[in-house]
Formats: C-alpha cells, sequence, structure tokens
C-alpha cells in the first residue's frame, strides 16, 4: 500500500528526530530547544497517482486523486519497470508535461516529489513551474533537476505562496528516456527559531535553497546537509560544499572562544571520502570557512560546528585573512546595531592561487581548489515575519572575488549583483522571495 501524504509527513518527522537525536552528543538540551525550528505543517495537496488511468502518451486531460490533470507526453504506468510507490505512477518522455488543471488552495512553503529513470533509460532533466493566477502565467520553482538515479528520490522546492496555485512539471531533456514521478505533496505552515530544513523566521533557509538540493545520498555534488547552526549544499566530489547557507542575529554572537577544532564530518555518508583536518596542510591554502566561527559565539557547540571540514573551502591567505575576515567583521556589525541577516556563501569554478602558487586541487586530488567564491546579504532591521518583510527597498549585499593571494583588503571592491552570481553558478539563490521583489533587489548592486 502507498504511504498516504499524513503518513509521508509522520516519516518525515521521524528522520528529522533522527537527525536532532546525532546531534544531540555536542548540543545542549537547552540549546537545541531554543536554535531547533519548529513547524505546524498542513497538507495542501497530495498526489499519489494511484486513481486515475491513462495507457496513451498523447496529450490528455485525466481525473487524478487531487483533480484533473493534463498528462502531454505521458501517461500513468503500472509496469514492473516504472519507479513507484504502491502500483501506479506517471511516466514522461521527450518533452513532456503534468500540468494541473485546477487550483489547489492554501498556499505552499515545501514542495516534495518523488522521481527516478524508467527501466534501463538514461538520465533526463525536469523542473518545476508554479503559476499563482490560474495558469495564466508561471516561474520555475529551485533549479533544474536530474533524475539519474534507477530507484525513486526526492527532489525537495521551497517557496513562499500564501493562496491558490498550480503546478507544473517540465521534462526539458533526455529525449526519448523516460522519468517517472511520483508522490507529490505540498505542505505549509510557519516555524520559529535558528533550524535547517524548515522556512519559518530565522531559518537558516528561509530565502531558498538555490541549487534544490536534497538529502538523497544519490545526489553526490548536490547533498542537502543540516548542521543545525547552518544548512549546505555538498559535492562529495570536490570535497567541499557548492554554498552554505545561515541566519546571523543577536542571539547568535555572544563570548564564546574560537575552538579551532577542525575535524572531519564522520556523518557524512558511507563511502564517501572524509577531508580532514589535515588535508590542507602544506597547500598554500586556508582552511576558510564558509559559515564562518566569529557569526557562531553564542556557545561551544555552535562555534564548534563552524569547524567540521565539510564548511570549508582551500582560500587563498590574503583573500581569507584579510577581504573576506573584513566583510565578515562589517556584517556582525550591522547585526549588532540592530538587524537580523540571512546570509549565503558559496565558491565555484576549477583553479586558485595561494600561497605557494596555482593549483586545481589539493589533498592528492580529493579537494577541488574554486577559482571564485562569493556571498549574499539580506539586511532586515530586526522583528518577525522576515520574508514577508524583505521588499524591493531591502539591503541586498552580493560579493565575488578571485581566489588569489592578491586580492584588495577592501570587500567593497567586489560588490555585484544577485543575478550576475546566479549566471556564474546556475543557482537561484532567493528563491523564496516573489518574483516581483527579487526581480530588483537581484539586479541591485550595493553602494552603501
Amino acid at each position: 500500500m502507498k504511504p498516504t501524504g499524513k503518513l509521508l509527513l509522520v516519516l518525515c518527522a521521524a528522520a528529522i528526530f533522527a537527525s536532532c537525536k546525532k546531534d544531540a552528543v555536542t548540543t545542549p538540551v537547552n540549546e537545541q530547544i531554543t536554535r531547533k525550528a519548529t513547524s505546524e505543517l498542513t497538507t495542501t495537496l497530495s498526489e499519489t497517482f494511484e486513481s486515475g488511468t491513462k495507457t496513451a502518451y498523447a496529450s490528455a486531460s485525466v481525473t487524478l486523486g487531487s483533480g484533473s490533470w493534463t498528462l502531454n507526453d505521458a501517461l500513468i504506468g503500472n509496469l514492473s519497470t516504472d519507479l513507484k510507490n504502491g502500483t501506479q505512477s506517471a511516466r514522461i518522455r521527450n518533452t513532456g508535461t503534468l500540468n494541473m488543471n485546477f487550483d489547489a488552495t492554501g498556499g505552499a512553503t515545501t514542495i516534495t516529489i518523488s522521481h527516478g529513470v524508467f527501466g534501463s533509460d538514461g538520465s533526463s532533466t525536469w523542473q518545476l513551474w508554479i503559476s499563482t493566477n490560474s495558469g495564466s502565467s508561471y516561474t520555475q520553482v529551485g533549479s533544474t533537476v536530474t533524475s539519474s538515479a534507477t530507484s525513486l528520490s526526492t527532489a525537495t522546492f521551497t517557496v513562499a505562496v500564501t493562496g491558490s496555485y498550480r503546478l507544473s512539471i517540465r521534462k526539458i531533456s533526455g529525449g526519448t528516456n523516460r522519468i517517472n514521478i511520483d508522490d507529490i505533496t505540498v505542505t505549509t505552515g510557519t516555524g520559529t527559531g535558528g533550524g535547517g530544513g524548515t522556512t519559518g523566521d530565522n531559518s537558516n533557509l528561509l530565502m531558498g535553497n538555490p541549487s534544490n538540493a536534497t538529502t538523497s545520498v544519490v545526489l553526490v555534488t548536490n547533498y542537502l546537509m543540516d548542521k543545525t547552526y547552518y544548512t549546505s549544499s555538498y559535492n562529495s566530489t570536490r570535497g567541499t560544499p557548492n554554498w552554505v547557507s545561515w541566519h546571523i542575529n543577536s542571539s547568535d554572537i555572544g563570548s564564546t572562544a574560537r575552538q579551532d577544532d577542525f575535524r572531519a564530518d564522520v556523518t557524512l555518508p558511507s563511502g564517501w571520502y572524509e577531508v580532514g583536518s589535515t588535508s590542507y596542510s602544506g597547500s598554500g591554502f586556508d582552511r576558510g570557512h564558509n559559515c564562518p566561527s566569529g557569526d557562531r559565539t553564542a556557545s561551544v557547540a555552535a562555534n564548534s560546528a563552524t569547524f567540521l571540514m565539510d564548511n570549508m573551502i582551500p582560500q587563498a591567505p590574503v583573500n581569507n585573512q584579510q577581504t573576506w575576515a573584513n566583510m565578515e567583521n562589517y556584517i556582525r556589525t550591522l547585526v549588532t546595531a540592530g538587524n537580523e541577516v540571512y546570509v549565503v556563501m558559496g565558491s565555484y569554478g576549477t583553479g586558485g592561487t595561494g600561497s605557494s602558487g596555482a593549483a586545481n586541487t589539493i589533498d592528492g586530488g580529493h579537494v577541488t581548489v574554486p577559482s571564485n567564491i562569493w556571498k549574499v546579504v539580506v539586511v532586515i532591521p530586526d522583528g518577525n515575519g522576515d520574508l514577508a518583510r524583505v521588499t524591493t527597498s531591502t539591503r541586498v549585499i552580493a560579493v565575488n572575488t578571485p581566489n588569489i593571494n592578491t586580492t584588495n583588503s577592501d570587500w567593497k571592491t567586489y560588490r555585484t549583483s544577485v543575478d550576475a552570481i546566479e549566471s556564474a553558478t546556475g543557482y537561484d539563490i532567493l528563491s523564496a522571495l516573489p518574483t516581483s521583489v527579487q526581480s530588483v533587489v537581484e539586479a541591485t548592486v550595493d553602494n552603501q
């Protein structure tokens, strides 16, 4: 029997609880209570493809459990080679689509979709689009997803819809390769506190999931990791994060000393290479933090979390100790002045220049040296209802520096737009914001 939407939520909650228990070894109980996000979730759409029949690829509408959908170059599959939970799932080929013909109500915060390849077919890519005007126009949600696994994986998208919506799933590459889609679940809810995977105030991913990272272990280059004090997309083939996202308010800045306990992350999936505390030794590159130690000085546990090696990148010493240190200090002055900030930092490209010269990789090829390092900062006054308070006049700082040892110590030299960083990385960095707000703040280059 296929799990119902309610059962899926229970299973997800159990998984989150298990993850929190794992962190409890090093995190005091009282701090877990204050830092862990809490959320009341409501399911506003659940489609399991268990009801309805469509045996041909030709475009036609079919009544499913949630309502009427139009399946174009797609059908309802029930073969042994269809990936599915239960007896049926959708199967799409070429550039087929699954489109809702009705408005779901109640809003949307998180959308999860199970997907994988049909039979022995090759990989394909697809996108999720959403409409909030009864199908008159659509906007892509998150990043393009690749289906390459022969078992169902889960793609998770973060949105901020308060009213009605329609979904459109669009296969965009792979030709005649077929993919299966199953178990579409849409939830909405609010949370409080600093957590990783939720979308309430102060949560690490409130502004969105830039690369649509998920916790599926098959996504070896885009693996979502919630470290309580920051959330990241980890790339196991590069040995570094793609990006790290976190929130800072005045309660995060205290008097805890820098722990300097650089160490491998032993919680990585089995078989993945664990970058160690000495992996950068003799390379000419610093162990450069993404989420800085100085942003997490409220407790020993918080500060220690930033010294996991999967929070590090090989960073040119001058770039790390001057350019980026100066920007990090400046951001903290904004916080102590009465603001809270949402930060996303990442890197891309291959090849940097450290104190010992240029290099593409270190640690015997296990760790890739990035060519560029970027950061995006959303600044809002202290308050509640953070996502709704980001407007077209909100200050957004975007910086992109080369990873070289001769960068200017003045980080403002490297200010750019979010749009430019997205163009370089392919990410959708502030995807949770309304498109009307994104279009303005992402095109603006900060000059304060």
